[in-house]
Parts: structure tokens; C-alpha cells; sequence
């Protein structure tokens, strides 16, 4: 349900199976598999706003990386049908989110950031088409997003439309970084991902080309949050937070095969 890699990945991961991919140094916990900097990184003095985010969003990641939908795409135990019905959602929400990155760009401070979000945007939409035509050949596209993606969508919307710029990057930030440490988490426990038939699903997420896009994504994040007042560095956290639950509950309702109650 996030904007994934560098770019499409060169052989998509069949569509039953679970996770897998190479070794990296992720024993599995938040604290492991997420911050890319210290408090030595801050020039300023200032605690750095990423540090304080990452570790007021740590419960949640801790229940993410503890859900059985991941647990299924670990060992490869998830049902294909609960797979495809994820993938189904995702490629919904992929197209959502790079129109919002791509609207974002137009709002950006400078062109550094403007530059990122356009890169980004087309990924986004460079990897629905992948997700599309892979996972989902020979499938009918869902004729609408579920409950739970409805909601992500639209309150990313909504922080584009009423937000100043740094709590909508703030708002975006999840969907990168929560998604690399759900891959790195991943690659830390499959030593052997032979036969997993979502390897290179993990292996997206956990490579470096990924975290090189993540880290510049918290880059920028912290540099706003330099230049903002304690309010603002306050909102930008909530907002983190907020789009940190919908992550959970995205997994969870691809989990449940989530539809409306009436």
C-alpha cells in the first residue's frame, strides 16, 4: 500500500508465497531496523525531529512487525487470495499516493524537495503499473478501495488541501519508511528464502536502493522540522503518528479481506 523501490522490481514476486531476501544487520526490533541517524548527524544542537518520531511510532511498528500478515509473507504461509486481495488494494492506493506527490511538488519549499516528490511520484506510478501487471495479471482492478484505504488516502488528501508543507511530508513519511523497516525486519529473520513465493516482494523493501530514497525522505523531514516552531514540530509528529496507524490497519485489513459493512 506504499510507494515501493528505485523503480519497478525487475521480477516481480509470484503471487502466492510469503517473504524472504538477503541478510542485512536488522535483529527485528524498531530501534534495529529503522533510524538511519544519530543525534551526532544535527549540526544545530537540536534533537532531531526523525529520532523523536521514530521513537514515539515505535508501539506501532512493534504491532506491525508482530502481525500475521507479516508473519505469513515471513514464512510464506499467507494465503494467496489475502495476498492478492493486498496487492489489489495497494495498486489503488499507489495511484492515489503519486498523485499526491506529485500535487505536493508544486507546494515544495525548494526544488530539492520538489525535485524528490516528482521522483517519487513517477516510482509510484512506475510501481502500480509493475504491481498491475504482475501480481494482478489476468485480474480485474477492485472497483473500489477498501474502508481502510479510502481512509489513508483521503486523509492524505486532506493534509495536502489544509496543511502547511512540513506536516504533509510529515503525513507522506510512513508510507516510505515504515515500509523499509517491515523489509529490512524481513530480511533480518529469512536466512534462506528459497521456495518463499513473496522473496522478491521482501527483498524490494529491504534493499538499498529503497533505503537511499527513504533516507532522503527523513532528510527533508528533519530539515523542516529545523525551521519550525515547537507547535509545528508538534503537528508534524501527530500527523506521523496518524499515517503510522493507517499503515497498521492497511496491513490488517488486507489481513481480515476487509469490505463495508452494509
Amino acid at each position: 500500500m506504499h510507494f515501493r523501490n528505485e523503480g519497478p522490481p525487475a521480477d516481480p514476486p509470484p503471487r502466492d508465497g510469503a517473504p524472504a531476501a538477503p541478510p542485512e544487520p536488522a535483529a527485528g526490533t524498531p530501534h534495529e531496523v529503522a533510524p538511519f541517524r544519530s543525534a551526532e548527524d544535527d549540526g544545530a544542537g537540536q534533537a532531531l525531529w526523525s529520532l523523536e518520531a521514530w521513537r514515539a511510532a515505535a508501539p506501532i511498528l512493534e504491532k506491525i512487525l508482530a502481525h500475521p500478515f507479516i508473519a505469513g509473507l515471513l514464512d510464506g504461509s499467507l494465503p494467496r487470495d489475502v495476498f492478492t486481495f493486498y496487492i489489489c488494494q495497494d495498486s489503488l492506493y499507489l495511484d492515489d499516493f503519486a498523485r499526491i506527490l506529485s500535487a505536493a511538488s508544486l507546494k515544495a519549499p525548494g526544488p530539492q524537495e520538489a525535485k524528490f516528490l516528482c521522483e517519487a511520484a513517477l516510482e509510484a506510478g512506475a510501481v502500480e503499473g509493475a504491481l498491475h501487471g504482475s501480481y494482478l495479471k489476468g485480474q480485474d482492478r477492485p472497483p473500489a478501495p477498501s474502508p481502510s484505504c479510502l481512509l489513508y488516502t483521503s486523509f492524505l488528501y486532506r493534509h495536502f488541501a489544509r496543511s502547511p508543507f512540513s506536516v504533509l511530508m510529515a503525513s507522506l513519511l510512513p508510507c516510505f519508511w515504515i515500509y523499509l523497516a517491515v523489509g529490512r525486519h524481513m530480511l533480518s529473520l529469512s536466512a534462506d528464502s528459497r521456495g518463499n513465493p513473496y522473496r522478491d516482494w521482501i527483498n524490494t523493501y529491504g534493499g538499498e536502493d529503497y533505503a537511499r530514497s527513504v533516507d532522503r525522505a527523513v532528510r527533508i523531514c528533519d530539515r523542516l522540522a529545523a525551521a519550525e516552531s515547537p507547535q509545528g514540530r508538534e503537528d508534524m509528529l501527530q500527523a506521523f503518528l496518524a499515517a503510522s496507524r493507517m499503515e497498521w490497519m492497511f496491513w490488517d485489513s488486507a489481513y481480515r479481506k476487509e469490505a463495508w459493512p452494509v
